[in-house]
């Protein structure tokens, strides 16, 4: 495998995430969910932050993170409120507690769009390339356990 390999694994991957993501309750929206999982990523490192180093730090045009942040902040998974320093601009901050949303997001099954990918009907095929990414997740994503299959220890939705 080499950069490129892994790029594209790593873009296909992202793929069969987001069509493992629950949509029925949350009508249309404007911002994709791949803008949103960016801004969440970016949350998980920097607790308290502005939307501008959102933007900055991800590379995300301004009013993406906005959108994104109001989504978020729409199911309760952000708050939001002025800069003491600098009233200017917002700050933003993982929500104390876990909405429902996120927590409904979290549980959503991988298989299905996983099987679908792989092109098998076969539960255990798909069984074992789920425990590899499990594998794979718990030694390279922060914020997760080390241990495969372990709760995402300081995940946030």
């Amino acid at each position: 495998m080499n950069g490129v390999d892994l790029f594209l694994l790593g873009r296909t991957l992202m793929k069969i995430g987001e069509e493992a993501m629950p949509t029925e309750s949350i009508g249309p929206q404007t911002t994709s969910t791949r803008t949103v999982l960016v801004v969440v990523a970016d949350l998980r490192g920097h607790a308290e932050t502005s939307i501008g180093e959102i933007a900055a730090r991800t590379g995300l045009p301004q009013s993406a993170v906005s959108a994104a942040v109001g989504r978020l902040r729409t199911v309760g998974a952000v708050v939001t409120g002025p800069d003491p320093v600098d009233r200017r601009r917002t700050l933003v901050k993982v929500a104390p507690e876990v909405p429902e949303r996120v927590t409904e997001v979290r549980a959503a099954p991988i298989d299905g769009p996983l099987a679908k990918a792989l092109g098998t009907d076969d539960p255990a095929r798909v069984a074992e390339v789920v425990a590899l990414l499990e594998t794979v997740a718990a030694r390279l994503s922060p914020g997760r356990s080390r241990e495969p299959g372990g709760p995402a220890a300081g995940s946030s939705g």
